[in-house]
């Protein structure tokens, strides 16, 4: 899979996906949907644009690096959906599209005359993903919220860190904010399904807090049934032991994930000490559970011994499942990252050579890929209403005197 298999015909090839969104979700929604064909079109306000234009890293073309990665395979039509000209637009494209992508608060769309309600009349068949923190509706859909509300809403940030000291972020605020992308993307391909075969659009509506309750495997079940809270365990995880985070002698992070009775013997035996497994003292999870510190702390005293590549080669030998804590800067000398192809290679002509992360899921026949980065503001802004909506030089030059793009 790589940037250059143009030749390659992609899975949602024939679709138009309009991203009205801001920041992350939404955006991300349609990039996924762009990267395996869909026609993406970008609506941004005149002048000020997507606000992830100016979130993260800046380049020197006033645009970030978050904006030139995640806005991949789209155009840029600049639309104030605020005036009566601008929503006319949007529903001219409505009626020419197949999926619509917002995530402001519930109730902005509507207040510009843009509801499902209105939309669905224009197009029957249209999909409509709605992003927002806490869904379309309960009694905190008018609510603002980031992904860092969603992963403390959503259960998360209770369960990141240590249990004598404060919650931590757990690995990104934007978490959630992909994680709807996602979900969002996957929506829109079944109720696409759905518009192909009965000719009937609908919403896919998702709160980013629940993208994240979504994932808490037991967290839910096991307090219904038994009331059981789960607490912040640092590095450690619930059910197994040893299965957690260890510090090696060259002063390195290892995991180490023993799942079961079986592989906890075969990491005994590569420790050197087998008859901890089976029949001995902590040959079972219940055992294991019962004297977590103790099987940690041995764990430990082992990994400290030994250097990083070491414990990797003896665990991948014995069969145990081991992986290094990769920086960011050992991600990309990873021979496996280079193998699959994980980092995207694209030059802008201005920023120059660029890094990414690739395209994913991997299709081995209709794979995915990266044609442009994110463009500047308003780039396609001519075309898209001449060539797509028929509007000639002079009705495209009065909006443009009117600020309506």
């Amino acid at each position: 899979m790589t940037s250059t298999d143009k030749e390659v015909p992609l899975p949602m090839k024939g679709v138009r996906v309009l991203d009205c969104a801001t920041f992350i979700a939404g955006p991300c929604c349609a990039t996924f949907l762009g990267e395996f064909g869909a026609e993406v079109i970008k609506v941004e306000l005149p002048k000020v644009g997507c606000p992830l234009r100016k979130f993260g890293t800046m380049t020197e073309i006033g645009d970030s690096l978050p904006w030139l990665s995640e806005s991949r395979n789209k155009q840029s039509l600049t639309l104030d959906l605020r005036t009566p000209e601008g929503a006319q637009i949007l529903k001219d494209l409505v009626a020419k599209s197949d999926v619509l992508v917002e995530n402001f608060q519930p109730g902005t769309m509507e207040g510009w005359g843009l509801g499902w309600d209105v939309l669905r009349e224009v197009n029957p068949k249209l999909v409509m993903v709605r992003i927002s923190a806490y869904g379309q509706s309960g009694p905190y859909a008018g609510r603002p919220g980031f992904g860092r509300i969603a992963n403390a809403f959503g259960g998360i940030s209770y369960l990141a860190g240590y249990p004598d000291r404060p919650p931590v972020t757990p690995g990104s605020a934007t978490l959630p904010d992909y994680l709807s992308g996602m979900f969002g993307a996957m929506g829109a391909l079944m109720a696409l399904r759905t518009a192909e075969t009965s000719g009937i659009g609908q919403v896919v509506d998702i709160g980013l807090y629940e993208s994240i309750f979504r994932l808490l495997d037991e967290l839910a079940p096991a307090y219904a049934f038994k009331g059981y809270v789960r607490e912040r365990m640092g590095p450690g995880t619930v059910n197994v032991v040893p299965h957690s985070h260890y510090p090696t002698k060259d002063g390195r992070w290892i995991a180490i994930a023993c799942t079961n009775d079986k592989i906890f013997a075969r990491f005994a035996a590569v420790v050197g000490q087998p008859e901890l497994a089976g029949t001995g003292k902590w040959g079972t999870i219940l055992q294991r559970e019962a004297a977590r510190a103790e099987v940690d702390q041995w764990v430990s005293d082992w990994t400290e011994a030994h250097d990083r590549d070491e414990i990797l080669r003896l665990c991948d030998a014995g069969q145990v499942p081991c992986g290094p804590l990769l920086s960011i800067a050992e991600i990309f000398e990873d021979p496996q990252y280079a193998a699959r192809g994980n980092i995207a290679k694209m030059h802008h002509p201005v920023v120059g050579d660029l890094s990414l992360p690739n395209v994913v899921p991997r299709l081995t026949e209709t794979p995915g890929r990266i044609d442009t980065l994110g463009p500047s503001l308003g780039q396609h802004t001519d075309a898209i209403l001449s060539g797509l909506l028929g509007r000639t030089a002079a009705e495209v030059g009065a909006l443009r005197a009117k600020g309506v793009i």
